[in-house]
């Protein structure tokens, strides 16, 4: 672990509102364009993933430009799962970028590692992995179609909406929920795309805002920037 208990994927998320009552019903056509362009995203980051793989064990460094597409592919994913089915806490239209949009109330950072273990790299993307892949499948309802909406995740986010219908609030007990859940599989995405050598911890971090614990010392470089 890296000190101070600090964890280089960093997860943050606000509940917008007034939030509409009704929106949510066809999120999922309104998403559609993002699927779309995120299909093809998703099979360039399994190239680049197996090209850093490779890079990794030759040099024990990610190369820079394909981290920073990669981590954007996950930030506009996560854009995406918030908006949509993965969360229902914005009604704010996701943009079509790879960029960090601080200004959206979905955000992500992975700080950039300068070296990587070579000997990790050919175990934790499988076997290291494999405690998380059992839960995170749980979460996301992978065995049956993946994280926009399927599994505990989905099914959670469908309960905040249908209360939000009725009374007009979105839980916030739920939201915190949610998007600690959504923490977990952004960690583990992270880490199973070769981003970090940090282990993901068995540890549900729930609310908008990373635990203070997890947060980086003044200056380390987060998501291509200084934190």
């Amino acid at each position: 672990m890296l000190p101070n208990a600090f964890h280089p994927v960093l997860v943050s998320a606000r509940l917008d509102s007034p939030l509409s009552r009704w929106l949510w019903l066809i999120k999922w056509v309104l998403a559609v364009p993002h699927y779309i362009v995120l299909f093809f995203l998703w099979i360039a980051f399994v190239v680049i993933s197996v090209i850093a793989f490779f890079a990794i064990l030759l040099t024990e460094r990610y190369p820079r430009p394909l981290f920073d597409f990669n981590l954007g592919v996950l930030r506009w994913s996560w854009r995406v799962s918030y908006y949509a089915y993965g969360a229902l806490g914005t009604d704010r239209y996701p943009p079509f970028s790879l960029g960090p949009e601080p200004d959206y109330p979905a955000r992500l950072d992975i700080a950039y590692p300068e070296r990587l273990s070579r000997g990790l790299v050919l175990v934790k993307w499988w076997l290291l992995a494999i405690p998380h892949y059992l839960v995170i499948g749980f979460f996301t309802g992978a065995v049956r179609g993946g994280w926009w909406g399927g599994g505990l995740i989905g099914l959670l986010a469908l309960i905040a909406v249908v209360t939000l219908a009725f009374t007009k609030k979105y839980p916030r007990d739920l939201f915190d929920l949610v998007i600690g859940l959504n923490r977990w599989v952004l960690r583990v995405a992270a880490y199973s795309g070769l981003m970090t050598d940090v282990y993901p911890p068995f540890r549900l971090d729930m609310g908008g805002d990373e635990p203070p614990d997890s947060m980086p010392d003044p200056g380390r470089e987060v998501g291509g920037r200084p934190s």
